[in-house]
């Protein structure tokens, strides 16, 4: 499992600077390069606002007095983008109308600071933007991972589905969807107790983040179901992995329970391609092959193909 799904953790942070000045560049990538920081430049607010939404930066320094597309137009175009309304914004700008800096402070900016600026309070000023986003981003990021399995959570999974096929069908890349449930569960904490379960859904998490790619997505769906999402891969590969999933989940010792094996069922939905199928309909056809494979004898994967749609084909050939 990824903890992060655009970013490695220890990956450099991004820093955008937008200002139509070519010497305020110079003077700031030379003086913030002994900030570790992966500095990123745009001289005019269009392509700031562009840069900002390919590169997803840690921090935007924006001007405003700047032609044609000024700096509010730039923050209130970030502030109204859902990809990129959580990017700090400090205001580097010759404006000292108190006016001014209401405005841009009501549009959302994080900081403002005048021009000339001291190099050394404009680092701080930086630094202590950047903290602040670390930690925003450490708590949003907690708010969606689950306690008890260290997986991402049902909330997180159900904004990253719709995600990920609205992007398969849009560049017609293949996508499967593997639900999985644990056999005879309630059992397990009848018999054991509530922490033999525990440790089951913690033991289960580790095989399927061991077994994942860093693209792919573990989740837990809510009990002792997991969800798998399994991105630019067939049915037919995502039915070998899940193959792995099971026996590992099936060979494991459990400590509590040395006697008594622990096996999981799984239904696995998928497409080569582009597809027509809503994220709904996708979870719906996963759901049903588990169920199929529950009621088949259990401690199996039973797959199916979507069909892949013809407007995604002709949409992928351009």
């Amino acid at each position: 499992m990824t903890l992060d799904a655009s970013k490695s953790a220890d990956a450099k942070p991004i820093v955008l600077i937008v200002d139509d000045s070519p010497d305020v560049h110079r003077l700031l990538k030379a003086r913030l390069r002994v900030e570790d920081l992966d500095v990123h430049s745009a001289e005019d607010g269009a392509a700031g606002v562009a840069l900002a939404k390919s590169l997803h930066p840690s921090l935007i320094l924006l001007d405003l007095d700047m032609p044609v597309m000024d700096g509010y137009e730039v923050l209130r175009t970030l502030k109204d983008d859902q990809s990129t309304m959580n990017i700090p914004v400090i205001i580097l700008s010759g404006l000292q109308n108190a006016q001014d800096k209401v405005t841009a402070f009501d549009l959302g900016a994080v900081d403002y600071v005048t021009k000339p600026f001291d190099i050394a309070e404009l680092k701080v000023r930086v630094r202590s933007a950047l903290r602040m986003q670390q930690l925003i981003q450490m708590l949003s990021q907690r708010a969606q991972i689950d306690g008890l399995s260290g997986l991402w959570n049902r909330r997180y999974f159900d904004t990253r589905w719709t995600e990920e096929v609205s992007r398969s069908s849009r560049h017609a890349r293949a996508l499967s969807v593997a639900i999985m449930d644990l056999d005879h569960f309630k059992s397990i904490n009848d018999t054991y107790g509530h922490p033999a379960g525990d440790a089951a859904i913690q033991g289960t998490a580790r095989i399927l983040q061991d077994a994942v790619r860093q693209s792919d997505v573990a989740c837990r769906y809510g009990g002792e179901e997991f969800v798998l999402i399994l991105t630019d891969t067939a049915p037919k590969d995502a039915l070998v992995l899940c193959e792995r999933i099971r026996a590992a989940v099936e060979a494991t010792a459990w400590p509590m329970h040395p006697d008594r094996k622990v096996t999981i069922s799984i239904g696995v939905a998928g497409s080569a391609g582009a597809c027509d199928a809503t994220p709904d309909a996708w979870l719906h056809a996963a759901d049903q092959n588990l169920y199929a494979a529950k009621k088949s004898g259990r401690n199996r994967i039973v797959s199916s193909e979507l069909p892949t749609s013809t407007t995604g084909k002709l949409r992928a050939a351009g």
